[in-house]
């Protein structure tokens, strides 16, 4: 779904493909208490952070956790829609809020509830 896709930059019209790089936990390179999940954008890397505090939320309000997975998933949406609606393209992070993890979470999971499973990530070089 969202680990590997192409979208279309609303101002220059340039396609421009993403692609899942690799996920840390910023705390030890950035002191920030975050998941930051970089993707390769036409060469540039983007990172998308994502706050820790949205995993401790979804595990209170529903019991369940937020995997690896859908941290990529939930990461690419995202960068997929800030492309759409016009991002700044000199910045290199992006953070995200509790509330915007969490909307994203229901989109993913309600679109890999369409197709039948969630994508598996491949590892990277």
């Amino acid at each position: 779904m969202y680990e590997e896709f192409s979208v279309k930059d609303r101002w220059s019209g340039e396609e421009l493909h993403c692609r899942w790089i690799g996920t840390q936990v910023a705390i030890a390179t950035r002191h920030a208490d975050a998941v930051d999940v970089r993707f390769d954008v036409n060469g540039r890397p983007m990172w998308i952070a994502l706050p820790l505090e949205a995993w401790g939320r979804q595990k209170l309000l529903t019991g369940k956790v937020i995997t690896d997975q859908l941290a990529v998933q939930i990461a690419g949406r995202f960068l997929k829609q800030l492309v759409e609606e016009g991002y700044d393209s000199r910045r290199e992070i992006y953070t995200m809020t509790v509330e915007e993890v969490l909307a994203h979470l229901d989109f993913v999971v309600a679109e890999a509830r369409a197709l039948g499973e969630m994508p598996t990530l491949k590892d990277r070089e």
